[in-house]
């Protein structure tokens, strides 16, 4: 910790140059808020839950408390324009010290394990414990060994930085060994793909900083990262996972989709799909390939076109990097979902269908009961499937739906930026019909997804946020930097995949950009939920205590440690929106 904060230090002038010259850009809301009470009628997520659908009741919008008030405390609403002077604010610290508490405080590194997490959400925090590495390897360019001068600030600097690198890389490697496997693969179907997302971000971060900051091994001299040892079984635990899930998809029931949980009755939902996707298309563009013929599975399934071996036998068919199935089962995934009628009136994803009367009647095939509730992280993963389906086709549909989806959910948390109509569609068909959408007046409480602009489930204001629940808000920032990471103008694999033109790159960028004021108002609403141990709330939308006359004197004021209180979920959804106003900046401002 102490090292990273002398990089910090050293950083910080090269940081005030350059991001001034974005900062009288960027601006946040302040103004009047709005309070949501708990209610006993706030859901806690459950999956199984069928067709249910709770309403927050509209309150009136309180006043803004004045110095010294005891009122509480809410996050400003956007209604006034303040510059953000980010020379103020040292992101990069913010960053490593939402990564240094999650691992101190909740990573086991004996037993390789996030001790308090279930299998799933400790898999998305590996998952962003890569992606962090990502962008601390992209901060600054040097290539190892270096020369280690301590007159030369930039090569002091690089072993800084290599050194976090390397140690928080380590326990991603422990987590390798301590993730139980075995118990995930009979668990429900989105489970299992978490896992697969997980070791693809671990091997694309091996690939990038490797490529980026050491010479290659047929180079003279040449010196490799010692962490691409891993990639063979990193990559495995991705391939393994990834056709275990595959059994998943039915075209019988429901006209196709990925079922749920194969334990249970059919159930075929957002999340569960949008992970398919997006998995499958990570697995076109960026699975670096198996030659393990291990299957940790047991006997494949006979009656599956690419399972007719034994578990002991080669399949000598093994796919790799851009195998055209990946793609097909993408495409398809994403058309039945296009299709499913799984979107409400604000264009958002509710959770997803029944079939009525299945338990009595298997005749039944219709998917004819929708599950009305929205979830954030329903509107995130589909992001980065939607941007590796535009790279892998090059068609700029993709893209189009992926923006609508951004913006339909920002205006569903109440944030209203008259600049975020500026920026046509990709194409012309949608002009039209995104004007009249942008006319819509602004809902006068809770919005659908938070209110003050402020991203939010609505069991956040009442505390009952289950482990499941606490995670989700991260989930949609991952996948939202994913998305509005720059276009390629060049094919990564000329004839395999697609380069933009530069008018699509520069609209797709100009879009992102014009989401970065959103982005920076969540991550700093989230920033200010931090405890004195630095450990973040479940819920954006308070930041005070709450002095509400229901509370007696000298009990805990504080709401964000209402229910489960500040977990390892609550932290990595802290640390992935912080990322996320980090990627978003750097973006917008080209160098740091």
């Amino acid at each position: 910790m102490a090292s990273f904060l002398r990089v910090a230090s050293l950083w910080r002038y090269r940081l005030i140059l350059s991001l001034l010259l974005i900062a009288c850009a960027i601006t946040l809301i302040a103004g009047s808020a709005e309070r949501q009470p708990a209610s006993e009628h706030q859901p806690v997520y459950q999956p199984e839950n069928e067709n249910v659908v709770y309403m927050i009741p509209t309150t009136p919008i309180l006043s803004q408390p004045s110095r010294g008030s005891s009122q509480t405390a809410w996050n400003d609403a956007p209604t006034s324009t303040p510059q953000y002077s980010l020379a103020e604010a040292n992101i990069l610290h913010d960053l490593h010290s939402a990564l240094s508490t999650m691992q101190e405080q909740y990573f086991a590194v004996w037993l390789g394990k996030y001790t308090t997490a279930i299998d799933w959400t400790a898999a998305v925090m590996s998952t962003y414990v890569s992606a962090t590495l990502s962008s601390l390897s992209q901060s600054l360019a040097y290539k190892m060994p270096g020369t280690f001068d301590k007159d030369r600030k930039l090569d002091v600097e690089a072993q800084m930085v290599e050194n976090e690198i390397n140690k928080y890389f380590a326990q991603s490697t422990t987590y390798y060994f301590g993730e139980d496997h075995f118990a995930i693969r009979m668990q429900a179907f989105d489970d299992i793909l978490w896992v697969v997302l997980g070791w693809l971000e671990a091997t694309r971060f091996i690939e990038s900083h490797s490529l980026q900051h050491y010479t290659s091994d047929d180079q003279v001299g040449g010196q490799a990262w010692h962490a691409r040892q891993f990639l063979p079984a990193f990559s495995h635990r991705a391939r393994v996972f990834y056709e275990l899930a595959e059994q998943g998809w039915d075209w019988r029931l429901c006209g196709g989709g990925m079922t749920w949980n194969p334990r249970l009755l059919p159930y075929k939902n957002a999340i569960t799909n949008q992970l398919f996707i997006s998995a499958s298309i990570s697995m076109y563009l960026h699975f670096p390939g198996d030659d393990n013929c291990s299957p940790f599975l047991g006997p494949y399934d006979r009656s599956h076109p690419r399972r007719n071996q034994l578990f002991d036998e080669c399949d000598e068919d093994m796919r790799g990097r851009y195998d055209a199935v990946y793609l097909a089962n993408a495409l398809n995934a994403y058309k039945w979902l296009k299709n499913s009628g799984m979107t409400n009136e604000q264009g958002l994803y509710v959770d997803g269908f029944h079939i009525g009367g299945y338990r009595t009647n298997h005749s039944k095939t219709t998917c004819d009961e929708r599950n009305e509730m929205v979830y954030t992280y329903n509107q995130g993963v589909l992001l980065s499937g939607l941007r590796g389906l535009w790279e892998a086709t090059g068609q700029t549909h993709f893209l189009e739906d992926g923006h609508e989806l951004v913006r339909n959910v920002i205006r569903a948390t109440g944030w209203h930026n008259p600049n975020l109509s500026s920026t046509p569609p990709l194409s012309q068909q949608q002009q039209q019909k995104r004007a009249t959408e942008e006319k819509v007046s602004q809902p006068p409480s809770w919005s659908g997804l938070g209110s003050n602009g402020i991203l939010t489930e609505r069991c956040d204001p009442s505390g009952q946020c289950t482990q499941n629940g606490q995670t989700f808000k991260g989930i949609f920032f991952h996948h939202l930097t994913s998305f509005c990471h720059p276009l390629p103008t060049h094919p990564t694999q000329p004839g395999k995949t697609h380069a933009a033109t530069r008018a699509i790159a520069m609209l797709h960028k100009r879009s992102c950009t014009e989401y970065t004021p959103w982005v920076v108002h969540n991550a700093q609403a989230a920033l200010r939920t931090r405890d004195k141990d630095g450990r973040f709330g479940a819920w954006w939308g308070a930041t005070a205590p709450d002095l509400s006359s229901s509370r007696r004197p000298g009990e805990d004021d504080d709401v964000n440690n209402r229910g489960r209180g500040r977990t390892v979920e609550t932290q990595g959804s802290g640390l992935a929106v912080v990322r996320a106003m980090w990627e978003f900046l750097r973006r917008d401002g080209e160098v740091l």
